[in-house]
Formats: C-alpha cells, structure tokens, sequence
C-alpha cells in the first residue's frame, strides 16, 4: 500500500494482520538475564546470525536491544528497547524493559503496550523484589504471564521448590510444559511434557549460534539418562497432580502461568518458549478508550505513544515517539490527529525498530510498535486517530517520586542547550521536571523514583545536549498532588515543604517526610491533597 491510498479501516485484512502479532515483554529482576534472553530469542528467529552479551569475552559483540552507552558500559538495561522480527508466519513485537526498580516506571509504560509478558527468573534466587513488583502490575492490567526458569546451566535451587514460591507469593498456579532433567548446574536437557519426549541441548562455541537440539522418546530416554529421567518425570507428574495440568483458559485469565526451564546465555530452551509465545501467546484485542468504549480492531486507525526517546542515532539527535497500534490500518505518510492537542500530525517518517537498528515501514496493524521520527510535539500517553469519531485512550500515570535535585548548568554560555536537554528529559519521562517562579527556569528540579535517573539525566545533559549539569540534593521524600490551585501558599509558607509545578501543569507538594505532611494536614484540615499512585503500586 502506499500513502496516496489510505486506509481508514479495514475488515477482514486487518483482522487477519493482527492475528499474525504477538507483542510481548520480558520482565525480571535485575541480572537475571533479560537482555540475553532478547537477544537469543532474536538469534532462534534468524534475525541475527550470532548472540552477543553484554559482558561477554572479547570479541562479542553488545546485545542488540542494550544501544545507550551507559547500558553497555554498565551490562543493564537502563531504557526499554522495542524489537520487531518474523519468525515463521509471525510477526514478533517484542518490548525489552529496564529490570532495575529506579526505572520501573519505563517498565509500567511499556506493560501498556502489551498483549503478554515473559517472567524471567533466577533458579537461584527465585521471586526478588522488583519481580514481584512489575508482577503486581501485570495481574492489576490482567496480562498473562510465561514464566522462563533461567540460568538452569549454573547452581541453583530445587524446579519443585522454585514453582511452589509461584503458588505461595503470587498465587499463580504453575503449569510446566517443560521440566529439567539433570540438577541446576547439570542440565542434561529438558522433559517436553506434553509430548513425553527428551530433549537433548548441544552446547556450541560460548552460546552465540543456535543450540541444536536431539528428541529421544520416553524409553530411550530411560536407558540413557537412569534415575534423573526417572526423577524429572515424577516431579513433573506431581505438579501436574497438583492442578498444574495445562489449561489454556486459567493462562488466558492470568491465572496460571505456563513454566519453562533453560538457560539463555546458552541458547538452552529458548526455541520452546518462541513456540509457545506463536501457539499460545494472546493476540492484539479490542482495547476501551479513556470513556470505556471499545475500540474495534477493524476501526480507523488509532494508536498511543507509550514511549519517546531521543539520542538513538547519534548522527541526527533525532527523537523517536513509539507508539502501540490498536486499531485499523497505518500508512505512512497519512495524516493523523493528536487527540491531545487537537492538531493533525504527519507521519512522513516511520520506522520499524530493531534495537538501535532503524528501516522504514510502511504499514503497520493492530499489535505492531512503530518509531515516528522527530515527533517533538509527541508526549507520552498522546493518542493518534484517523477519520471520526475522535478517541483517546488512558493516559499513563506517573510514578510518585521519592527523590529530588535541583539542576543547574556548569557552562552559563550554554543557556539554550541546557534548556532543550530539560524539556526533552521531561518529555521523556527520564526524570519528571517540576519548576516555579521562586526558582526560575535556570534551576529546575529533578523528581525520581530512584537515584540512578539522576545519574541518567546527568550523562544524557553532557553527552547528548553538550550541556554539563551539577545536581544539587533536595531533602524532600515525599510528593502529593495538590487539588486545589488556590491553597499554593498554604504549602509554601511551610518550613519543610514546598509547591513545584511539573511539565504537564500538575502542581506537585513536596515534604521532607512523612511527619512533615501530616503536620501541614493537621494545621490545615481543608488543605486538598491526593496521592500519587500508579496502577498496580
């Protein structure tokens, strides 16, 4: 198709476009080994020829979905990556997130994006803080979950022990449809449950091409492997005793949570989950708009930008809006409507995204993420439409932040790109940029859920906008919402608060603690204040 014949909607081929999507996350803790597992995934649909790793031997190449340098430098990942890639008749959208809990809020905006997630654990360490948390979100928003045992080829603690915590802390009845033969650090190779059959990894040259696998039925099994295929069978059966028989109805409902086992950095496994994300993944479905109705697949084309980000190619300083299509067709090059600002917007530049590797698209459906490039009148949470009616979709909250600096420039000569670095930060969601008159716009503040976006903020000031920043420390710790525009000096004439007002007009009230808020409330009873929760939290 091309931009001179638009499609508003579309029937049966939009139908059948976003029934080939599947668009997915892959949620974890810190280090357990997220961005591996992206990128082994991109290596088993022959997207890539050869793995990388983020602190591999020399001569490995960086993970393709860790682009930022301080990811590289650092081997997190820091901002969430967007990759799209076939695999078969499939077209896989899959959205890799920051594990570390400072940038849980790029987390939450990406798990509103997604049709599904990938919950990536540790065996040994099982369920860790942040995964439980990002798991809080998933079960409020209803998104099933797979859950992948990672790192099986190390030391680690008991397959039965490690799905018992999932029943225990999360309530989410664990369904294996694969089982560990072998201890964790002698992984021999995998039960396929459903099929009764054995597979077998064959390790290659430090995990970076595809692990051919070997299929033995359940007798040769026996003869080969003795008592652990005896063992891996009985626990497997167990489990499945124990309601852990498969049901695809409980995964849909978010329920139960399918569990595989396998071990990323070797490419051990991760073709079955690719599998399973095809066969039994959810696809793109009607999404309700910010009045609850439901927005057809096969409606004009609409869409919401859950992510802006500039500093991906270095060459343009360009700045990318990704937005998740929802319904009808897009073609670039038509002309859209923010429902935001009521203003039309041209999609002349549209990329497909593959890590920091960009290519132009010209058609997306329902499921797919699309890159528009230098989208500065995009924010995050903007809806885009086509034809009528107008809709918008839910914006996406921000997180209460718990962490405050004021940043001035070290270089007053370089006024301008200190003031473009801040508004560009804020309009990302990197840091939430709060300011007043008694300040002025020379001294913002910096808010953040944790201390590591200042750090972020600080690098991105210097290395992108050419404009060094000193950040100084605020002794705030707590921020509420302020209803009320009228009772701003109730707040301000306090010693330990203060009243800032963020980039999207809220004004915020910071407080030194919590005693120092409840103090202001009891001196002022009408005094109009609300929280600042996200979803989930």
């Amino acid at each position: 198709m091309t931009a001179g014949n638009t499609v508003q909607a579309g029937g049966p081929e939009v139908i059948a476009e976003a029934s080939r999507r599947r668009t997915f996350a892959v949620i974890s803790h810190p280090d357990a080994g997220k961005s591996t597992l992206t990128e082994a995934l991109a290596l088993h649909a022959q997207v890539i020829s050869q793995a990388g790793a983020v602190h591999g031997k020399a001569g490995r190449r960086g993970v393709t979905s860790d682009w930022m340098e301080m990811e590289r430098a650092r081997g997190i990942s820091i901002t969430s990556a967007a990759l799209q890639f076939a695999y078969g008749d499939t077209v896989i959208n899959l959205l890799d997130t920051p594990g570390h809990a400072d940038f849980s809020e790029d987390t939450y905006r990406v798990l509103s994006a997604v049709d599904s997630a990938v919950m990536l654990l540790d065996a040994a360490k099982g369920l860790e803080p942040q995964t439980l948390k990002l798991f809080d979100v998933c079960r409020y928003r209803g998104i099933p979950v797979i859950t992948f045992i990672n790192k099986w080829d190390r030391p680690g603690r008991e397959a039965l022990q490690l799905c018992d915590e999932l029943t225990d802390r999360i309530g989410l009845q664990p369904m294996p449809l694969t089982w560990p033969v072998g201890t964790a650090g002698h992984l021999r190779g995998v039960l396929d449950v459903p099929r009764g059959e054995f597979v077998r990894y064959l390790p290659t040259a430090h995990g970076t091409t595809i692990a051919p696998d070997e299929r033995l039925g359940a007798r040769e099994a026996e003869a080969d492997l003795g008592a652990d295929w005896t063992q891996a069978q009985e626990e497997s059966e167990l489990l499945r005793a124990a309601e852990g028989e498969f049901d695809a109805s409980r995964f849909s409902a978010a329920t139960a949570t399918p569990v595989l086992f396998g071990a990323a950095v070797r490419n051990f496994g991760v073709r079955h989950l690719l599998d399973l994300l095809v066969e039994l993944a959810p696809r793109p479905a009607p999404r309700a708009d910010a009045d609850g109705r439901i927005r057809a697949l096969d409606a004009p084309f609409s869409a919401f930008v859950f992510k802006v980000q500039t500093g991906m190619d270095r060459a343009h300083r360009d700045q990318v809006a990704f937005a998740r299509v929802c319904s009808g067709v897009f073609e670039r090059g038509m002309v859209v409507t923010n429902a935001t600002t009521g203003k039309p917007f041209a999609t002349k530049y549209v990329q497909q995204v593959f890590g920091q590797q960009r290519s132009t698209v010209d058609t997306a459906y329902p499921g797919d993420v699309i890159g528009l490039v230098n989208a500065t009148a995009l924010r995050v949470g903007d809806t885009l439409y086509s034809g009528k009616p107008a809709v918008r979709f839910p914006g996406l909250p921000s997180f209460a932040p718990a962490h405050f600096a004021v940043a001035r420039p070290t270089d007053l000569g370089r006024a301008k790109q200190f003031r473009k670095g801040v508004e560009q930060l804020g309009a990302e969601g990197v840091v939430q940029v709060l300011r007043s008159d008694l300040r002025g716009d020379a001294a913002p503040v910096f808010a953040a859920v944790g201390p590591m976006q200042f750090e972020v903020a600080a690098h991105r000031m210097d290395a992108e906008f050419g404009s060094p920043i000193r950040l100084e420390h605020l002794s705030y710790q707590v921020a509420r919402r302020l209803a009320d525009p009228s009772q701003r000096a109730l707040v301000d004439k306090g010693r330990n608060s203060e009243i800032l007002t963020r980039l999207d007009g809220a004004d915020l009230a910071l407080f030194a603690d919590e005693l120092a808020l409840r103090l202001m409330v009891r001196a002022n009873p009408g005094l109009a204040l609300e929280p600042l929760v996200a979803e989930g939290g």
